[in-house]
């Protein structure tokens, strides 16, 4: 229990493995508390303080914490990510540390009342009686599927400027929304059930006309297999040389990860091409086990061909089409997605209909192809459009 304020400062001031925890806003709010020597008005506000830092977090101080240590990225917790040997040392300064954070996990408002002799109103929040360290020891067992740092608290990320950041409003598509292609989506998801088992996994090439959902399928496999641990970085062209370094960051984590380039091509001579050879091929100095990568591409040979390019003599030609080709071989997992034909893409209809509540009329069909013919052909990306057009007629529910 905390005695006193100047103890309580002294304790969390102690705090050397979980600084990350310490400096975050909430518990640097409740230091300043704890340090504040003025008198009962500005301890008040200092306390308002903390508590408005805490309501950005949640309104539970006891969870804040435990979420807070489990997912803090320091020595300790990737020492046992990794399953290595913890100093005793590193040990004994952890236990203490959890310590301080149960005996702020146990107070109340009703005891920082008491702390600072104030018997008038003060704004609450929530908290409950944990065992701490054993709650805490509970995260670290399953630890290789919930993650540490930012990896905890997120399931999507972007490399921007050669370094891993999260998504905030990832996409969150479900896999029982997409209609068709089972079989293609089947195979995507058995080989990344294979890398979170440990196994073998390939990296694939999802290949095919545009709009038939090849995106939105590696999208809707990382959500579904994301409370087993999976999390996926998408990778623009523009930073598909940061790879190497991204991976190498990877290498040691305890989650497993997609590395997903969208809409994957090349121009003749792009410096990314032969980088991104050397990263398939799977060189000791880029690969890590635990990830694979995902591209899709609407070409079959990812670089782009001129007619130009098919000029010269044999060999140039030769070497042409073998560059065209060589990339697109390094994907151990090729997946084909066609356009559909009239049947499926009036089935993928009349599915997104009745998910949307939209309803059937006579003329349905007949409208949904003409529709398709204008967008180019029939796709779930046209079929996905056309409801939408449906449901954007509809007249306002009374």
């Amino acid at each position: 229990m905390l005695e006193s304020l100047p103890i309580a400062a002294a304790r969390l001031a102690s705090i050397v493995v979980f600084r990350g925890v310490k400096n975050a806003p909430v518990l640097k709010a409740l230091r300043a508390f704890f340090e504040c020597e003025g008198d009962e008005s500005e301890r008040v506000e200092r306390y308002a303080d903390f508590v408005s830092a805490l309501y950005e977090e949640g309104y539970n101080l006891s969870r804040y914490l435990l979420n807070a240590a489990a997912e803090d990225e320091n020595r300790y917790v990737i020492l046992r990510s990794r399953g290595e040997p913890i100093p005793p040392a590193l040990q004994n300064a952890v236990n203490g540390e959890l310590g301080v954070f149960q005996e702020i996990s146990d107070l109340t408002a009703a005891g920082f009342k008491r702390l600072i002799g104030f018997h008038r109103y003060l704004p609450g929040f929530e908290s409950e009686k944990l065992d701490f360290a054993a709650e805490f020891e509970k995260r670290m067992a399953s630890i290789g599927t919930t993650g540490y740092g930012q990896y905890a608290r997120h399931t999507m990320f972007r490399v921007v400027d050669g370094e891993v950041r999260p998504v905030h409003t990832p996409d969150r598509t479900d896999i029982s929304e997409l209609i068709g292609y089972e079989r293609e989506r089947g195979e995507l998801l058995r080989n990344t059930e294979a890398l979170l088992r440990g196994l073998p996994a390939a990296n694939a090439l999802l290949i095919g006309d545009a709009g038939t959902g090849k995106s939105s399928s590696v999208k809707a496999v990382a959500n579904l297999l994301a409370p087993r641990g999976l999390r996926l970085i998408e990778v623009p062209k523009s930073q598909l040389l940061a790879i190497p370094a991204v991976l190498e960051h990877l290498r040691d984590n305890p989650l497993k990860f997609v590395l997903f380039i969208d809409d994957l091509s090349f121009e003749k001579n792009d410096d990314a091409f032969s980088a991104m050879k050397a990263i398939l091929e799977g060189s000791v100095s880029v690969k890590a086990p635990n990830t694979v990568i995902y591209a899709t591409s609407n070409r079959r040979h990812l670089i782009k061909e001129n007619y130009s390019d098919r000029d010269g003599d044999d060999m140039h030609r030769n070497d042409t089409i073998q560059d065209t080709v060589a990339l697109s071989d390094r994907f151990g997992l090729t997946i084909l997605f066609t356009k559909p034909n009239k049947a499926l893409y009036l089935r993928i209809v009349h599915e997104l209909c009745e998910a949307k509540s939209i309803p059937e009329t006579p003329d349905l069909d007949t409208r949904a192809c003409a529709f398709a013919i204008r967008r180019g052909g029939m796709t779930p990306r046209a079929a996905e459009q056309f409801t939408d057009s449906l449901l954007a007629d509809l007249p306002p529910e009374r």
